[in-house]
Formats: structure tokens, C-alpha cells, sequence
């Protein structure tokens, strides 16, 4: 049986947006930025496998991932869409790079926040393995509410900690609902090591492409800078004063960089052959 994703819809707009959550999340993670976006979106959120009320694919690792990226066009059948804007989130930028690569037809327009390409070296992807089967290991032995407060005092997620405690409260509270089975299951059918790598690809990645992150995050602003050199129509935002998680650190900072990105009309000229310079600078869109 393929599998099937959870999903809801929302918003009364007119650009249709299909929303992928990071790791540890669900189809509720971008609910904060609904009054910020409603009116001019036409949402898609759905449960990533292993969160939410979604499962684990029917195979493991890289045959996962792969059935991940087809039930995702799944749902966009179910709701009757034939084309959409995609925004994914750390784990869901990976998806939503991979399903732009796999079908690009079904797509508008490409938003990565804190999203990675993949890993280009075997040794890389080794290390990743053992990383990963370590961090299931803990999982299982420990439990949910250990893994968690463990992920929320990672470097990577300083800026959510800055957040007022009833927004910080709310993260955790839809990470505690996360199962150990889920978070494993997750970690080995969906994690990096189990990624194809998609640096090769981009260059064939036509779509206009936003890149989102924040300047703490040296490491995914960085990666961020490594794939606007290779994609061909690309704009790349910083946020200051951001680590990980932008949509949730400045929220409406990030909704207007969205809307922006999705409002500004683009036509593709026939001869168009060479790279669109990056656009570094906030607002840069156009």
C-alpha cells in the first residue's frame, strides 16, 4: 500500500503554497504565521513520515525517501492541484528540493529555509549514519521528553530559546508529541544519510528559488551561499539575529520576505541561458 500523508488546507489567497515541516515538527508548525499570510496564500501542510498522524514509509532508507517525495504529489492530487509553490523547513527543504527536482512541472516557485542539498562525500554520508543511528539510540533508550529537551539546547536552536516562554512552550509541546517509533523511523528512512545527494542537480533546478536562513547559523547560511552559486534563478535572505528557525524567531519579518518572493511576477525570457545574480539584500526580489 503507497503511503498516504495527513494533511489540511488553509487560506483564502491566491498563491498556492504546499508547507513542509523540519524534523520534530508537524503540519501545525507554520500555524503562527496564519494571520500573517492567510489572505494572500492558499495553503498545503502535511504530516512528514514519522510525525504527526502520518507513517513511516513502507521502505526504509533511501527507498524511503523516494516514497516520501511521491506521496507528497499524492496529496497534491488529492486536493486537486496541479501546480503549487513549495516551502519547506530544514528537514522539509530537503523534500522540497527533491520533489522540485523529481517534477518540477508541478511547481511554481522553490522556498528553502535552512535546507541542505544533501551530502556529496561517502565519507560524509558514513559519518551521518553512524551520527544518526547514534541519535536513535538515545532516543529509544531515553525517550521522547529526554531527546527533546536534549534538541532544544542544541547551538543551532539559541534563537528559539530567546522566544517568549508561551511560544517556546508551544514548540515543545508539538515536539513531545512526536513518538519514539516516529522520530527513529524518521531519523533512518528520512535523514541525510539516506538522501540522494542533489548538489549535481541544481543547475537543472530552474525554478526562481528563494533561500532563506539566519546569520547565527554559520553553517546552513554558508550552504545557503554554496547553492546560489549553482542555481540558475535564485534570491538568498539572511536574517540578522537568527539562528535555525526564522519562521519562528522572526516571524513577521519572514512572512513579508514570503509573500515578496511569491507576489513578484516572473517571466521566464526564451533566451535565458546564464545565472540570475544572487540577491543578498532583504527585500531583494524583482
Amino acid at each position: 500500500m503507497a503511503l498516504k500523508m495527513a494533511y489540511e488546507t488553509w487560506g483564502e489567497g491566491s498563491h498556492p503554497l504546499l508547507l513542509l515541516h523540519g524534523f520534530t515538527g508537524n503540519r501545525s508548525s507554520f500555524d503562527h504565521l496564519r494571520p500573517l499570510l492567510k489572505d494572500k496564500v492558499r495553503v498545503i501542510s502535511v504530516d512528514l513520515p514519522g510525525h504527526g498522524q502520518t507513517p513511516l514509509p513502507t521502505r526504509t532508507g533511501r527507498d524511503g525517501f523516494l516514497e516520501t517525495i511521491e506521496a507528497l504529489f499524492g496529496v497534491m492530487d488529492e486536493v486537486g492541484v496541479a501546480k503549487t509553490n513549495l516551502l519547506g523547513y530544514s528537514q522539509g527543504a530537503r523534500f522540497a528540493l527533491a520533489a522540485a527536482l523529481t517534477r518540477p512541472e508541478r511547481f511554481g516557485r522553490l522556498i528553502m529555509e535552512s535546507g541542505s542539498p544533501g551530502l556529496h562525500r561517502r565519507q560524509h554520508r558514513t559519518e551521518r549514519r553512524v551520527s544518526d543511528a547514534q541519535l536513535a539510540a538515545m532516543i529509544r533508550q531515553k525517550g521522547v521528553p529526554a531527546f527533546v529537551a536534549y534538541w532544544e539546547s542544541l547551538p543551532l536552536f539559541a534563537g528559539v530559546r530567546k522566544l517568549p516562554a508561551e511560544q517556546q512552550e508551544s514548540v515543545r509541546v508539538r515536539r513531545l508529541e512526536c513518538t519514539v517509533d516516529g522520530l527513529v523511523g524518521a531519523l533512518e528512512c528520512l535523514g541525510l544519510a539516506a538522501q540522494p545527494d542533489y548538489w549535481p542537480e541544481l543547475q537543472r533546478q530552474r525554478l526562481p528559488t528563494l533561500l532563506l536562513t539566519g546569520a547565527l547559523d554559520e553553517k546552513f547560511t554558508q550552504i545557503a551561499r554554496r547553492m546560489a552559486e549553482d542555481l540558475p534563478v535564485v534570491w538568498r535572505r539572511t536574517f540578522e539575529d537568527c539562528t535555525h528557525a526564522p519562521h519562528l524567531e522572526v516571524p513577521e519579518e519572514y512572512a513579508r520576505e514570503v509573500l515578496s518572493f511569491l507576489q513578484t511576477p516572473w517571466y521566464e525570457a526564451p533566451e535565458f541561458e546564464s545565472s540570475t545574480p544572487d540577491k543578498s539584500a532583504a527585500g531583494g526580489h524583482g
